[in-house]
């Protein structure tokens, strides 16, 4: 049977770890075998002690350090098994479910991989906060100029690859320019991408947002960096 490694970040998320398990419990990612993996980037609230708990019903990692989401996705690529590998945050701006629109491309071999885009489903403007949504956009359109795509979303959270794909990548990103870097090797590397609709629920900073007017400038950095260099 096939299997699915789903890669979930954490980093203060003590409100919302429980239930966004749960939500990955019932969704059937295509009925497909679940591998989860959950990495904890030092958080200083008490997500840490919540997954200690979980220890022995997921596969839990644990930074001796904040490192950043990429490092984190890069900690759990190293244990996972899955045939398909899948990116959920620990939030719930994005709902588990979503994936069974994403993983049947993979599954029938339609696709290397696969996005899923908030802007496709236009019913997720009114979701997003005006400033986030520029700032995606704006991202999206310099990765389309420097790269010559048509990508809609390239900062979504919702990234699904076939194992072999992803795991011979050399990522290098620590944070949140994993999303450009990770973007920007797929195309260069001329793989057969898709993207499809999901359903998006933003939070504000208020709420735990940690992205922030900084990663955005990386974002760019990195677009440019990795058009050109490996």
């Amino acid at each position: 049977m096939k299997k699915v490694s789903i890669i979930i970040p954490v980093y203060n998320e003590k409100d919302t770890i429980k239930l966004l398990l749960e939500n990955v419990e019932n969704a059937s990612f295509c009925n497909l075998e679940k591998e989860i993996i959950l990495v904890d980037d030092f958080s200083s609230d008490s997500s840490r002690e919540i997954l200690k708990e979980l220890n022995s019903k997921y596969k839990v990692l644990f930074h001796d350090k904040n490192k950043g989401k990429g490092a984190a996705i890069k900690t759990a690529l190293k244990e996972a098994i899955g045939d398909f590998i899948v990116i959920q945050d620990a939030d719930l701006e994005y709902s588990p479910s979503d994936y069974d629109k994403i993983l049947p491309f993979l599954i029938n071999d339609e696709a290397d991989v696969v996005y899923g885009s908030r802007f496709l489903d236009t019913s997720n403007s009114k979701n997003f906060m005006w400033k986030n949504k520029a700032a995606n956009i704006f991202l999206t359109f310099l990765t389309n100029i420097l790269f010559k795509t048509k990508i809609t979303d390239m900062e979504t959270c919702y990234k699904a690859f076939k194992k072999d794909v992803i795991k011979n990548i050399n990522i290098k990103s620590d944070r949140f320019n994993f999303e450009p870097e990770i973007t920007a090797k797929v195309i260069r590397n001329k793989v057969r991408f898709k993207e499809v609709p999901i359903n998006y629920n933003a939070r504000a900073h208020s709420q735990g947002k940690k992205i922030k007017w900084q990663d955005g400038i990386q974002a760019i950095i990195a677009l440019l960096k990795y058009r050109f260099f490996d």
